[in-house]
This record gives structure tokens, C-alpha cells and sequence, in this order.
């Protein structure tokens, strides 16, 4: 049987299969995430990933037990007497600042 080398499709060994732009945009379903998640998520200590660090809290009490790349919502997180809930500034009305 001969070879066709020629062909691109064919005995190309440098490709490599691309993901499919489906996986890239898959989201994950709030209901399937656990209560201590959902209460990670909406919590102002929270740090985002970032550079490729995970996402972690960054509390004072509770980073230096933690740490960045340890931290487990499950094990924390229920019951946390550090969670404030992370909320949205209001725009600021003229009316209160006059000066």
C-alpha cells in the first residue's frame, strides 16, 4: 500500500486536533453547583483566577491556612462567619454631595 505524502490529511504528524468552539464556551449550571459554591462565588473575599492561580479567599484569617492553590469552598465556606456578600456600587446622586 503506498502513501500518499503529498496529501496534507495524510501522514501529517505535526497537526494537532483544535477543540471544537463548543467546549470552549461551556458554562456551568447554577443548580448543579453546591450551596458553599454559590456562597464562595457572591463573597467579596473572594479572589478570581488569575495567571493562572485558582480562585481562592483572600481573608487575612483565612489565606495563610489555605493558601491559593488549597483552598476548598466545601470546607469553608457553609458556615463562614467572614463571608460578606459582595455587592454593586450605586451610581452616586448629585443631590447629597453639594459642597
Amino acid at each position: 500500500m503506498a502513501v500518499d505524502y503529498d496529501n496534507s490529511a495524510v501522514g501529517d504528524c505535526m497537526s494537532v486536533p483544535t477543540a471544537s468552539s463548543d467546549t470552549a464556551t461551556a458554562t456551568v449550571d447554577p443548580s448543579s453547583q453546591s450551596a458553599a459554591v454559590v456562597r464562595f462565588r457572591s463573597c467579596r473575599w473572594r479572589k478570581p483566577p488569575e495567571d493562572g492561580e485558582a480562585e481562592c479567599c483572600v481573608h487575612r484569617d483565612v489565606l495563610p491556612l489555605t493558601g491559593t492553590r488549597g483552598f476548598d469552598p466545601e470546607a469553608w465556606c457553609p458556615d463562614c462567619a467572614f463571608f460578606k456578600l459582595r455587592r454593586t456600587p450605586r451610581k452616586s446622586t448629585e443631590d447629597g454631595r453639594r459642597y
